[in-house]
């Protein structure tokens, strides 16, 4: 994902710090697909900006708390000066978006979890989204513009999968201690015992294993939880985030 070339399409018309959170945040609810972290405030905050900027385009200015439902809502049925596309089409995108966000944020009941279908519903909602505003401020010839949108638009590979009494970690060329902080944010913020973590790099002698978390709880990246596991620290969260978004870029 090029980021610099998408904060740049989208600066032609919105200031730069609205470019930039709107290009965070649609990064963020990938990298959660792409893991199967549940980061469940992300959707609020994507369609947040995303109201800010369409208040942009059609006013020149945003507020800085915006009511987003009751902007949407009345959005599609008043004469904007908006494109169709968003005005209409965007707007009932980022409602259900973020309906997803204010009803479905509790805790699931059933024996199937249905938080992983709904974030990849979010992300299908995002890329929707992305690509309706390249298309409309780009500014840019139709191949790089087509460029822009097929990188918005591509599939999300995982790099950990879900056995249910284990996670592995698709990516057989990272170390013991990448290994180890994907599986942590993967899992963040619960807590993971060790026979977990042990059984989730079980293609690692499991003295490497204790060495790494060792190491990790010495830099002070993740803590021991009571006796419920060890979690990723506010640093060691932070170093997680920056791997995963270089291996999903990558």
């Amino acid at each position: 994902m090029d980021r610099k070339a998408l904060q740049a399409v989208l600066e032609r018309r919105l200031p730069k710090r609205l470019a930039e959170d709107l290009v965070e945040e649609f990064l963020e609810i990938r990298r959660d697909v792409s893991t199967g972290t549940l980061g469940r405030s992300t959707p609020g905050k994507f369609v947040e900006s995303l109201v800010q900027s369409l208040q942009v385009l059609e006013t020149e200015r945003f507020d800085s708390q915006p009511n987003v439902d009751k902007y949407l809502r009345e959005l599609e049925s008043r004469g904007a000066t908006l494109e169709e596309g968003l005005r209409v089409c965007g707007a009932r995108v980022a409602r259900a978006m973020y309906a997803f966000r204010n009803q479905r944020n509790i805790a699931h009941k059933g024996t199937v979890d249905p938080n992983q279908y709904d974030l990849r519903f979010v992300l299908a909602g995002a890329q929707w989204i992305m690509a309706e505003i390249i298309r409309l401020l780009a500014g840019l010839s139709m191949k790089d513009s087509g460029r822009l949108i097929e990188q918005v638009q591509a599939p999300v590979g995982g790099l950990v999968e879900d056995f249910g009494d284990h996670r592995v970690v698709l990516r057989a060329d990272l170390s013991a201690r990448e290994e180890l902080l994907v599986l942590l944010h993967s899992h963040y913020p619960e807590p993971v015992p060790l026979r977990l973590i042990i059984s989730s790099l079980n293609r690692r002698n499991p003295k490497t294993v204790r060495n790494n978390i060792r190491g990790l709880w010495n830099e002070r990246l993740l803590e021991l939880s009571d006796s419920d596991g060890y979690r990723l620290t506010t640093a060691g969260f932070d170093d997680a985030i920056e791997l995963v978004a270089r291996l999903v870029a990558a």
